[in-house]
């Protein structure tokens, strides 16, 4: 069943979101954070995926509005985005999650490029239950990963100029350091954004298949 457009309380003021559900008794929640394109189509696809593996799934749309299919003017979004603006809509986004009737108020999260860098921080704003981070780093934010509750996963490409394998590896470190569960993964013969399927300059069939297993088996692992 398709998601649907929803409104919730944002720290006084109102932000909005893609809300899928699975049906059928109460399930775990998931935050499913974009891209810097905004809450387009393939976000609402990924969170539609989300709610037809078992979770109540739900992507805050943080450009209030605004997508965009230009590199440039995605820049320029990403770059204007208000973080303390994006962190409360964030935190908006995870108590709807919580106090929503179909969840059973375990929560996770699942970030793309900018996004998988708001998953992060998300994390260490939020008791998050289990963390997935696709290619991110983080713009105009440095998150206290002391702060984390849960597990994080990571899944990085080889061939990434915005989020390079070092930049995993010495996230993952930092994350171990700080006392908590890391574990990444780098996906051979990937460049940026091998998830996105409505981008086939950029699409790793297989990479997209075996990250989105492991995923599944995390939230399984750990949400339950």
């Amino acid at each position: 069943m398709p998601g649907q457009m929803v409104t919730f309380p944002s720290n006084g003021q109102q932000a909005e979101g893609y809300l899928a559900t699975p049906g059928g008794g109460k399930a775990p929640g998931v935050i499913v954070i974009q891209e810097w394109w905004g809450l387009v189509p393939h976000i609402k696809d990924v969170a539609d995926r989300v709610a037809a593996a078992g979770y109540v799934a739900l992507a805050p749309d943080l450009y209030h509005g605004k997508t965009t299919r230009e590199p440039d003017e995605a820049g320029k979004l990403m770059m204007s985005l208000n973080m303390e603006r994006a962190a409360k809509d964030l935190a908006g986004a995870f108590d709807l999650l919580k106090r929503h009737d179909a969840c059973t108020g375990k929560v996770g999260s699942v970030g793309f490029c900018m996004g998988g860098g708001l998953s992060l921080y998300l994390a260490t704003l939020q008791p998050v239950d289990a963390c997935v981070v696709y290619y991110g780093a983080l713009v105009g934010a440095k998150p206290d990963l002391s702060k984390l509750a849960g597990p994080v996963l990571g899944h990085y490409a080889e061939h990434d100029d915005w989020a390079s394998q070092e930049v995993a590896r010495n996230l993952e470190m930092e994350i171990r350091a700080n006392g908590h569960d890391a574990t990444f993964h780098i996906y051979p013969g990937t460049g940026h954004a091998f998830f996105n399927d409505t981008r086939p300059e950029a699409y790793n069939a297989d990479a997209s298949k075996t990250s989105w297993e492991r995923t599944l088996d995390f939230y399984k692992h750990n949400l339950a």
